[in-house]
């Protein structure tokens, strides 16, 4: 017929070892002799937002597909797949390319990460891997790209009986975990813990700009959540340092008496719109803050839906800004407009730290590459 691609969406091949790993080695040699290349088999296949080719078999009554973005995401798993794409359509998270490769047969996680360098539409890339058919190989395509592109990588399969999941999962044994943290990290990728962590450092870093320094500054109309990303930002080598005494005077002069003046600042729970802009303008234009992270208790009544309107203005000082904010339906109403203005929400003290590590990490890794 003449077509040099196929996604191979079934089952039933590697996975399964025996006959049915032979009957894949011999798609594989029949794809070579007619020059066709082969993504899969055992995935749901691939989606390009620019011109919507999707070849999932999921129904768009059951499975969300995001708008276009700057995110690009590989996955081995299927499953993990699906959930990061509705994740990103609920977090207004535009997606470039994803594609889901299950057993690997041809086209491999290099192959795609050379083929995401050259994509204009991608600016991070996320990885969900269980095992490497060559290691080397990943390595120097993650090395080619990580100066141009952050790439964030999953490696599941950390222990023995992960290991031998991930044989009868896809086919590939996941290997040593230790041995793949290492290298993964010598060649300058992003590791992280969990699905949810891939996620989040991926949102952080396609949205916003890096970090140009490892010092958060903290605004709260409810403390607690700020103890627990204290406690985080300690374990992370990150800083909440002491604002510039012009800041301190400022805030004093701007906020109502009872309102903690430090960092965090503690606006209580009588914040107001008001008087969270005058805290994160403040501390924007302190020289001894490289990051703005914002915590909401959008449940207090005092604070006016106001404030979702006007923090996309902060942007125009260049820092990044993370929010926190946790709750119900009202809560991720709020939420959902602070995304759509490129600004990211995370539900948890210790998800939106995750994140803001990230941005640290990424602006460190590409002043090296500057200076070697």
């Amino acid at each position: 017929k003449g077509a040099k691609a196929a996604v191979i969406v079934s089952g039933g091949f590697k996975e399964l070892g025996g006959q049915s790993e032979e009957i894949e080695k011999k798609i594989v040699l029949t794809a070579r002799a007619h020059g066709v290349r082969i993504i899969g088999p055992n995935c749901i296949g691939i989606f390009n937002s620019a011109n919507r080719l999707d070849t999932f078999f999921q129904s768009r009554e059951r499975m969300q597909r995001p708008e276009r973005g700057p995110l690009a995401f590989m996955t081995q798993s299927g499953t993990f797949g699906c959930t990061i794409l509705e994740w990103a359509a609920d977090s207004n998270l535009g997606i470039s390319k994803f594609i889901s490769y299950g057993n690997r047969c041809d086209v491999d996680e290099a192959d795609l990460i050379d083929y995401l360098a050259q994509d204009d539409d991608t600016k991070v890339i996320g990885v969900y891997v269980e095992g490497f058919g060559d290691g080397r190989k990943f390595m120097e395509a993650v090395k080619r790209v990580a100066a141009k592109k952050a790439v964030v990588v999953l490696k599941a399969g950390r222990s023995e009986k992960g290991s031998k999941v991930a044989l009868s999962h896809t086919g590939w044994l996941a290997g040593s975990y230790q041995v793949c943290e290492s290298a993964l990290k010598q060649c300058d990728a992003l590791v992280v813990n969990d699905i949810e962590e891939l996620f989040d450092v991926a949102k952080a870093l396609a949205k916003q700009p890096v970090a140009t320094g490892r010092r958060i500054a903290m605004a709260t109309n409810g403390i607690g959540p700020c103890v627990m990303a204290a406690d985080r930002c300690v374990e992370l080598g990150l800083d909440l340092p002491r604002l510039e005494e012009r800041t301190l005077l400022r805030l004093k002069k701007e906020l109502p008496s009872y309102c903690i003046v430090s960092n965090p600042v503690d606006l209580t729970g009588s914040g107001t719109s008001r008087d969270y802009m005058n805290t994160l303008t403040a501390l924007a234009e302190d020289k001894s803050v490289d990051l703005l992270m914002p915590f909401f208790v959008f449940q207090d009544t005092p604070l006016g839906e106001e404030i979702l309107d006007l923090l996309p203005s902060l942007k125009k000082y260049g820092k990044p800004i993370l929010c926190c904010a946790s709750g119900g339906e009202f809560t991720r109403k709020c939420s959902d407009r602070l995304e759509r203005s490129e600004i990211p929400v995370y539900p948890t003290p210790e998800r939106v730290v995750a994140a803001a590590k990230a941005l640290v990490s990424r602006n460190e890794f590409l002043k090296r590459s500057i200076q070697n």
